[in-house]
C-alpha cells in the first residue's frame, strides 16, 4: 500500500534534535563512549533523538556469511544471540527512552527480516515502549513531519516536513554520497529536509528550490537542507586489516547532526509565523 500520511512528532515552539543513523550499537567496532556521550548530552539537552537505520549490527548470527569470531561482543555469543542483542540493547538504551522519539529501518535490519524470519527492530521498539519509551517505527524510508505548537499563540502549529531514507550505494570514495542528493533533489517534493545515512559520511548542504504557487499567484525560493549522518562504528582503526581496509575504503567520519527548530515571526507587520532551521556538526 502507498503511504499517504508522514509520522507526526509534535513538540513546543523551540526544540532540539539529535539526528543520528548507523549506531551498529551490538558491533565490539562501536565507540560506545561517543554514543554514550552524545546521548547524555542529549538528555542533559532535553533533545529528541531520531535514528535513521542500523539501528543494530547483527551479522553473527547462524548461517549469516558475514560473521566474524571478532566481530561479537562476548556478552552476545550465546545460542540465543538475536535475543541476547535486543535484551542487552533494552538495559543499555532504558536512560534515554524518554528522549528517543524515531527509529526506522537500515539494511542491518531488514537483512535479519529476510535471511532469520524476525524483524529484530520491531522487537526492541515493541519492548521498549512497553517500558515506558514512546518511539515511533518507521520504514527503510518515510516522511517525518515535526508538527511545532504555538501554545501562546491560542494553541496553532506550523510544521517542519523531513524526508528520511537510510541510503542505499557504497558512496564513493569522491562523491561521498553527494551525487544522490540531487537524485532525491530530482523525485522529491515538499521536504524541508532530505535526510540520509548508510554511507557513514558526515555533511550537510543546501540546494534552493523554486517553486510557483498558483492559489497565491507568485513565485517562491525554498531552501532545502540536505543532511548525511555518519556512523558510530569505527572499521578503519590502523589501516592493516579487515574488510573496510580490503576493499579500499577509506578512514569515516564518526558522529550525526544537532539540528534546532524554533518559531519566529517574519515581521513586525504580518507577524506571519516561520521557523528557524539551524544544524550543528555532532562529533
Amino acid at each position: 500500500m502507498i503511504p499517504t500520511k508522514p509520522i507526526v512528532l509534535e513538540t513546543k515552539s523551540r526544540q532540539r534534535f539529535y539526528l543520528l543513523s548507523d549506531l551498529h550499537w551490538d558491533n565490539p567496532k562501536c565507540d560506545r563512549v561517543l554514543l554514550k556521550r552524545h546521548l547524555d548530552k542529549a538528555l542533559k539537552e532535553g533533545a529528541h533523538v531520531l535514528i535513521n537505520g542500523d539501528f543494530f549490527c547483527l551479522m553473527q548470527g547462524k548461517g549469516d556469511p558475514r560473521r566474524s569470531k571478532d566481530d561479537i561482543r562476548p556478552e552476545h555469543n550465546k545460542g540465543n544471540y538475536l535475543d541476547a542483542v535486543v535484551n542487552d540493547a533494552l538495559e543499555w538504551f532504558a536512560p534515554y527512552f524518554g528522549i528517543i522519539k524515531f527509529i526506522s529501518y537500515g539494511n542491518h535490519e531488514t537483512t535479519i527480516i529476510k535471511h532469520q524470519e524476525t524483524d529484530i527492530l520491531q522487537r526492541f521498539v515493541t519492548l521498549a515502549n512497553y517500558k515506558g519509551a514512546e518511539i515511533k517505527l518507521g520504514g527503510y524510508g518515510g516522511w517525518l513531519r515535526i508538527k511545532m505548537i504555538r501554545s501562546e499563540s491560542y494553541g496553532t502549529s506550523i510544521s517542519v516536513v523531513i524526508k528520511y531514507l537510510h541510503g542505499y550505494g557504497g558512496g564513493g570514495i569522491v562523491t561521498k554520497g553527494v551525487i544522490q542528493d540531487q537524485r532525491m533533489d530530482a523525485r522529491t517534493e515538499g521536504a524541508d529536509v532530505i535526510w540520509m545515512g548508510h554511507v557513514h559520511e558526515l555533511y550537510h548542504h543546501i540546494t534552493m528550490v523554486e517553486s510557483y504557487s498558483m492559489r497565491l499567484d507568485e513565485i517562491k525560493l525554498k531552501r532545502v537542507h540536505h543532511i548525511r549522518t555518519a556512523s558510530y562504528k569505527e572499521e578503519y582503526g590502523d589501516g592493516s586489516r579487515g574488510w573496510h581496509i580490503e576493499r579500499g575504503a577509506p578512514p569515516k567520519p564518526l558522529g550525526g547532526y544537532i539540528m534546532d527548530l524554533e518559531i519566529s515571526k517574519a515581521g513586525s507587520k504580518d507577524k506571519i509565523p516561520y521557523i528557524v532551521t539551524d544544524f550543528k556538526m555532532l562529533v
